[in-house]
């Protein structure tokens, strides 16, 4: 049985929204704690969460879910080395990764098993959710790209994988317009808050 992984980047310092909007209140709970709750429900088999800044606090409210986690000590250089710090920490086992945003709770277990069902099926390495034609989240990689992406150099970021290997590259439409948006500012926060009521 493959096993898909899905890995968490949740160790931003949220400079913009001004605080850790991974702990910010969200439908009952936290912004990542659904992020994980969508995570789990999916048929994605295990979770790692990446943790940099305000780890302490965030790992206070993640320790009663069914995950593992990996500290990136150099999560002030920007999301990629949180990228490589979650492939460093995935098991042998692991045959795919979804890569997910820790500001995205609005991407449900719907969205994710049509990401993995388009991976199984298509037989491509990489494959992007798309909305009316834009790429979103989450990024389904194949465990064959690991070493790459240990390699990849910062001011390139993730984004640099998929355009080396376009042919294979799966897009997989879905009718969420929500894998486009992250939480970044108060306002994006406001406005998917307003959107849930």
């Amino acid at each position: 049985m493959s096993e898909v992984w899905a890995i968490i980047l949740a160790g931003g310092e949220s400079k913009r929204m001004g605080s850790p909007k991974m702990l910010l209140p969200y439908r009952g709970t936290t912004i990542i704690e659904t992020v994980i709750q969508n995570i789990v429900s999916s048929s994605v088999k295990k979770t790692l969460v990446v943790l940099g800044s305000d780890s302490v606090k965030i790992l206070q409210v993640i320790s009663e879910y069914p995950v593992i986690h990996c500290y990136n000590a150099a999560y002030k250089t920007g999301m990629l080395s949180s990228v490589k710090c979650g492939f460093a920490h995935l098991t042998d086992d692991y045959t795919a990764a979804l890569v997910f945003p820790g500001d995205q709770p609005m991407i449900g277990a719907h969205d994710i098993n049509i990401v993995v069902r388009a991976w199984h099926e298509s037989g491509r390495g990489i494959v992007v959710p798309t909305f009316k034609g834009k790429r979103g989240h989450p990024l389904l990689i194949d465990r064959k790209y690991r070493k790459e992406i240990m390699a990849l150099d910062e001011s390139e970021g993730l984004r640099v994988l998929a355009l080396n290997h376009p042919g294979d590259v799966k897009e997989i439409e879905t009718d969420n317009p929500l894998i486009l948006k992250d939480i970044d500012t108060a306002e994006d926060y406001r406005n998917e808050l307003n959107r849930t009521i």
